[in-house]
């Protein structure tokens, strides 16, 4: 049932009825089915298992007093008593097992615990003795590893030594290449500074030397091709002046050697038309020539030596070569100057005359030692060279 219908059916039982009045009918009801139940069990049951009593009179009352609007929530049996002591006596038997029971209980209870006393000590010395050998096993086993701890520690130590002794190479390495590196960046500036210094000292050079000598010689290039084009025009002008010169000294020579050929041509004329006489006469004109080129090596003699002791004697090798100058011109030339006209061979002699007057006064001079030096001078006197010795 709900609360709703268990709160209905209260309201219809004891609607009107007082608290009391209410208590009375649910005891009333309850001690009926407590001695209903009661019959069944015996005292033993009823002493001994109260909860079980209680649970069967909850079990039995509950739909009365629940067809009363009346819901069962606990009930508890709270002493069990009689008039005769029957239940007093029933505990005290029942006390007397128990002290009984007790006692042995108690005996063997002190028996088992000396027993397991002994145990426990048999145990404590077993465990002793096992935390002992524990202990030692500890100990050496402490020991041991402590003795490998030291030695790991030890060879940690090592390790860690020569690692930071390795660390501090290392370091050190690492610092050097850094120096290095420092050094390398330092050389580098200075080459860079070295090669700004360079770049402006050239730049100075350049400014100061290089550039006024270009300049310089620039300027001097450009007078030299000046210059050059001067000598250029000037050789062209000279050029173009020994061209009209030769031009006209071609010019010349060609019509002096038309005028030539037609003089040689009016000699030849002449000479054919005068026979002996022209041949005579053209010997005549070249004596003067022939006498200059026999004359010509005398000029580059510095000095001459004549050794005689006679004057006469040169005055008769004057008249000799009078004498034999014919006969000379008529070897030479084929021309024999006896055979013609007088007037030729007078010619002939006065050609040659001024030569044999300088021989005549060389050698008539008087001269110590019978010998003279003679300087020459040569003088050209109508084509023919007249030799002065002093």
């Amino acid at each position: 049932m709900t609360e709703k219908e268990l709160l209905a059916v209260a309201c219809e039982q004891f609607l009107g009825k007082n608290v009391q009045d209410i208590k009375n009918v649910v005891l009333q009801t309850l001690e009926g089915h407590l001695r209903s139940i009661l019959g069944t069990l015996t005292v033993e049951q009823i002493y001994q298992d109260r909860d079980q009593f209680a649970k069967l009179v909850r079990e039995v009352a509950a739909p009365d007093v629940g067809r009363m609007g009346i819901e069962i929530l606990s009930f508890t049996i709270k002493d069990v008593y009689d008039k005769v002591d029957y239940l007093s006596s029933l505990g005290k038997t029942q006390t007397a097992v128990v002290q009984r029971d007790a006692d042995i209980g108690v005996a063997e209870a002190e028996r088992d615990a000396g027993i397991r006393e002994a145990e426990c000590k048999k145990e404590m010395l077993d465990v002793k003795f096992m935390a002992d050998t524990k202990i030692a096993d500890s100990k050496r086993a402490f020991e041991l590893q402590k003795s490998a701890f030291s030695e790991e520690v030890n060879v940690k130590t090592a390790e860690a030594q020569l690692a930071y002794e390795l660390q501090g190479a290392r370091e050190q390495q690492k610092i050097r290449q850094e120096e290095i590196e420092i050094e390398v960046v330092q050389r580098k500036k200075q080459i860079a500074v070295e090669a700004q210094e360079i770049l402006r000292t050239d730049k100075e050079l350049i400014a100061t030397v290089r550039r006024p000598a270009e300049a310089e010689a620039h300027r001097i290039q450009q007078i030299a091709e000046g210059e050059k084009v001067k000598q250029v025009l000037l050789a062209q002008a000279e050029a173009e002046k020994i061209r009209k010169i030769g031009e006209a000294e071609a010019a010349v020579i060609e019509a002096m050697g038309k005028a030539e050929a037609e003089r040689m041509k009016l000699k030849a004329e002449a000479y054919q038309k005068y026979g002996d006489a022209a041949k005579m006469a053209l010997v005549l004109e070249a004596l003067p020539q022939i006498a200059a080129k026999i004359a010509a090596p005398l000029t580059k003699v510095d000095e001459i030596v004549v050794l005689s002791g006679d004057n006469s004697k040169v005055t008769s090798e004057v008249n000799r070569l009078l004498a034999e100058l014919p006969a000379s011109v008529h070897a030479l030339t084929g021309v024999d100057l006896s055979k013609g006209p007088e007037v030729l061979r007078v010619q002939a002699i006065s050609d040659c005359l001024p030569f044999l007057v300088c021989l005549h006064f060389l050698f008539s001079t008087p001269c110590p030692h019978f010998h003279c030096h003679i300087h020459l001078i040569c003088l050209f006197y109508s084509h023919l060279p007249v030799c002065l010795f002093f």
